[in-house]
Protein backbone atom coordinates (compact mmCIF):
# COMPACT_ATOMS: atom_id res chain seq x y z
CA UNK A 1 0.00 0.00 0.00
CA UNK A 2 0.99 3.06 -1.03
CA UNK A 3 1.62 6.79 0.79
CA UNK A 4 -1.48 7.82 -0.71
CA UNK A 5 -3.65 4.92 0.09
CA UNK A 6 -2.57 5.22 3.52
CA UNK A 7 -3.83 8.25 4.31
CA UNK A 8 -6.82 7.93 1.89
CA UNK A 9 -7.66 5.00 4.21
CA UNK A 10 -7.06 6.59 7.12
CA UNK A 11 -8.77 9.55 6.22
CA UNK A 12 -11.90 7.50 5.09
CA UNK A 13 -11.76 5.89 8.46
CA UNK A 14 -11.56 9.22 10.37
CA UNK A 15 -14.59 10.68 8.66
CA UNK A 16 -16.62 7.88 9.30
CA UNK A 17 -15.60 7.59 12.88
CA UNK A 18 -16.82 11.64 12.98
CA UNK A 19 -20.27 10.92 11.31
CA UNK A 20 -20.51 7.76 13.44
CA UNK A 21 -19.77 10.00 16.87
CA UNK A 22 -22.56 12.47 15.33
CA UNK A 23 -24.79 9.79 15.40
CA UNK A 24 -24.32 9.22 18.52
CA UNK A 25 -24.44 12.28 20.19
CA UNK A 26 -26.64 14.46 17.21
CA UNK A 27 -27.33 17.00 20.47
CA UNK A 28 -23.52 18.08 20.60
CA UNK A 29 -22.73 21.62 19.25
CA UNK A 30 -19.19 20.89 18.53
CA UNK A 31 -19.71 18.75 15.31
CA UNK A 32 -21.73 21.08 13.81
CA UNK A 33 -22.17 24.36 11.95
CA UNK A 34 -23.54 27.51 13.41
CA UNK A 35 -26.98 28.79 13.07
CA UNK A 36 -25.62 31.54 10.93
CA UNK A 37 -23.54 28.96 8.93
CA UNK A 38 -26.67 26.58 8.08
CA UNK A 39 -29.02 29.87 7.88
CA UNK A 40 -26.97 30.94 5.09
CA UNK A 41 -26.95 27.29 3.07
CA UNK A 42 -30.27 27.16 3.64
CA UNK A 43 -30.99 30.91 1.90
CA UNK A 44 -28.74 29.71 -0.98
CA UNK A 45 -30.16 26.36 -1.21
CA UNK A 46 -33.99 27.80 -1.54
CA UNK A 47 -32.45 30.41 -3.85
CA UNK A 48 -31.13 27.01 -6.26
CA UNK A 49 -34.73 25.72 -5.71
CA UNK A 50 -36.46 28.55 -6.97
CA UNK A 51 -34.37 29.34 -10.06
CA UNK A 52 -33.90 25.72 -11.13
CA UNK A 53 -37.60 24.39 -10.64
CA UNK A 54 -40.35 26.42 -12.74
CA UNK A 55 -42.88 27.73 -10.02
CA UNK A 56 -40.77 26.93 -7.31
CA UNK A 57 -41.34 30.14 -5.71
CA UNK A 58 -45.30 29.50 -6.03
CA UNK A 59 -45.08 26.26 -4.36
CA UNK A 60 -42.66 26.76 -1.42
CA UNK A 61 -45.51 29.70 -0.67
CA UNK A 62 -47.90 26.80 -0.19
CA UNK A 63 -46.07 24.44 1.71
CA UNK A 64 -46.88 24.36 5.66
CA UNK A 65 -42.95 23.82 6.38
CA UNK A 66 -39.57 23.63 4.35
CA UNK A 67 -36.97 21.28 5.95
CA UNK A 68 -33.67 22.09 4.02
CA UNK A 69 -29.68 20.59 4.07
CA UNK A 70 -27.62 23.32 2.24
CA UNK A 71 -24.83 20.00 2.36
CA UNK A 72 -25.09 16.50 2.97
CA UNK A 73 -22.09 14.87 2.60
CA UNK A 74 -21.83 11.15 2.13
CA UNK A 75 -18.38 8.88 2.76
CA UNK A 76 -17.83 5.05 1.61
CA UNK A 77 -15.28 2.82 1.80
CA UNK A 78 -16.45 -0.45 2.46
CA UNK A 79 -19.32 0.75 5.09
CA UNK A 80 -20.70 4.26 4.56
CA UNK A 81 -22.67 7.38 6.39
CA UNK A 82 -23.81 10.69 5.76
CA UNK A 83 -24.28 13.37 7.49
CA UNK A 84 -25.81 16.99 7.50
CA UNK A 85 -26.90 20.24 9.20
CA UNK A 86 -30.23 22.01 7.80
CA UNK A 87 -33.33 23.98 8.87
CA UNK A 88 -36.72 23.84 9.22
CA UNK A 89 -38.70 26.82 8.38
CA UNK A 90 -42.49 28.15 8.18
CA UNK A 91 -43.81 30.71 7.47
CA UNK A 92 -40.46 31.87 5.69
CA UNK A 93 -38.68 31.87 9.22
CA UNK A 94 -36.74 29.38 10.78
CA UNK A 95 -38.48 27.52 13.40
CA UNK A 96 -35.51 24.50 14.52
CA UNK A 97 -32.39 23.30 13.37
CA UNK A 98 -31.90 19.77 12.23
CA UNK A 99 -29.49 17.20 11.44
CA UNK A 100 -29.83 13.79 9.23
CA UNK A 101 -28.16 10.88 9.59
CA UNK A 102 -27.97 7.44 7.39
CA UNK A 103 -25.27 4.73 7.23
CA UNK A 104 -25.36 2.05 4.78
CA UNK A 105 -23.38 -1.40 3.98
CA UNK A 106 -21.93 -2.58 1.40
CA UNK A 107 -18.79 -1.95 -1.06
CA UNK A 108 -18.45 1.71 -1.46
CA UNK A 109 -15.75 4.12 -2.10
CA UNK A 110 -15.61 7.65 -2.58
CA UNK A 111 -17.15 10.71 -1.22
CA UNK A 112 -20.96 12.89 -2.50
CA UNK A 113 -22.22 15.90 -1.71
CA UNK A 114 -26.12 16.79 -2.06
CA UNK A 115 -28.54 19.35 -0.69
CA UNK A 116 -31.74 18.06 0.57
CA UNK A 117 -35.41 20.21 0.67
CA UNK A 118 -38.26 18.29 2.14
CA UNK A 119 -41.70 20.62 1.40
CA UNK A 120 -44.37 19.36 3.74
CA UNK A 121 -47.86 20.01 1.92
CA UNK A 122 -49.87 19.66 5.18
CA UNK A 123 -50.16 20.28 8.61
CA UNK A 124 -50.54 17.03 10.14
CA UNK A 125 -47.42 15.66 8.41
CA UNK A 126 -45.61 18.47 9.57
CA UNK A 127 -46.78 18.40 13.57
CA UNK A 128 -45.69 14.64 13.40
CA UNK A 129 -42.38 15.42 12.10
CA UNK A 130 -42.11 18.38 14.75
CA UNK A 131 -42.77 16.14 17.44
CA UNK A 132 -40.94 13.40 17.20
CA UNK A 133 -38.03 12.81 18.96
CA UNK A 134 -36.14 11.54 16.04
CA UNK A 135 -37.77 10.86 12.77
CA UNK A 136 -36.98 8.01 10.28
CA UNK A 137 -37.67 8.42 6.46
CA UNK A 138 -39.79 5.31 5.23
CA UNK A 139 -40.83 4.32 9.40
CA UNK A 140 -42.30 7.29 11.00
CA UNK A 141 -42.88 9.12 7.33
CA UNK A 142 -42.54 8.36 3.71
CA UNK A 143 -41.35 11.01 1.22
CA UNK A 144 -42.42 11.43 -2.30
CA UNK A 145 -39.42 12.67 -5.19
CA UNK A 146 -41.48 14.11 -7.74
CA UNK A 147 -40.51 13.49 -11.70
CA UNK A 148 -41.92 15.99 -14.50
CA UNK A 149 -40.58 16.95 -17.49
CA UNK A 150 -38.19 19.73 -18.36
CA UNK A 151 -39.62 23.26 -18.66
CA UNK A 152 -43.06 22.24 -17.12
CA UNK A 153 -44.20 23.67 -13.58
CA UNK A 154 -44.25 22.30 -10.42
CA UNK A 155 -47.34 23.55 -9.73
CA UNK A 156 -49.14 21.88 -12.84
CA UNK A 157 -47.95 18.10 -11.46
CA UNK A 158 -50.94 16.86 -9.01
CA UNK A 159 -49.34 16.35 -6.00
CA UNK A 160 -51.41 14.49 -3.47
CA UNK A 161 -48.08 13.46 -0.90
CA UNK A 162 -47.79 15.26 2.34
CA UNK A 163 -44.18 15.70 2.19
CA UNK A 164 -42.48 16.05 -1.12
CA UNK A 165 -38.44 15.74 -1.64
CA UNK A 166 -36.30 17.09 -3.72
CA UNK A 167 -32.19 16.70 -3.94
CA UNK A 168 -30.07 18.21 -6.00
CA UNK A 169 -26.38 17.55 -6.83
CA UNK A 170 -23.39 19.97 -8.75
CA UNK A 171 -25.54 19.22 -11.89
CA UNK A 172 -28.91 19.89 -10.72
CA UNK A 173 -31.71 17.96 -9.84
CA UNK A 174 -31.99 14.13 -8.85
CA UNK A 175 -34.63 12.05 -9.42
CA UNK A 176 -34.86 8.26 -8.79
CA UNK A 177 -33.51 8.88 -5.21
CA UNK A 178 -34.54 7.63 -1.77
CA UNK A 179 -33.98 8.93 2.09
CA UNK A 180 -35.90 5.55 3.68
CA UNK A 181 -33.59 4.87 6.55
CA UNK A 182 -32.28 8.84 6.63
CA UNK A 183 -32.99 9.80 10.24
CA UNK A 184 -33.77 13.66 11.46
CA UNK A 185 -32.76 14.71 14.89
CA UNK A 186 -33.71 18.45 16.10
CA UNK A 187 -30.68 19.90 17.43
CA UNK A 188 -29.57 22.84 19.83
CA UNK A 189 -28.56 25.92 18.16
Amino acid sequence: MNILQKRFTGLTALLFISIFMICLFPEQKAFGASATEIDIGVNATLKRFKSDIAGGSEFLSKAKGVLVFPSIIKVGFVFGGEYGEGALLSGGKTVDYYNTAAASFGFQLGAQKKSLVLVFLNSSALQNFRNSKGWKAGVDGSVAFIKWGVGEDINTTDIKDPIVGFVFNNKGLMYNLSIEGAKFTKIRK
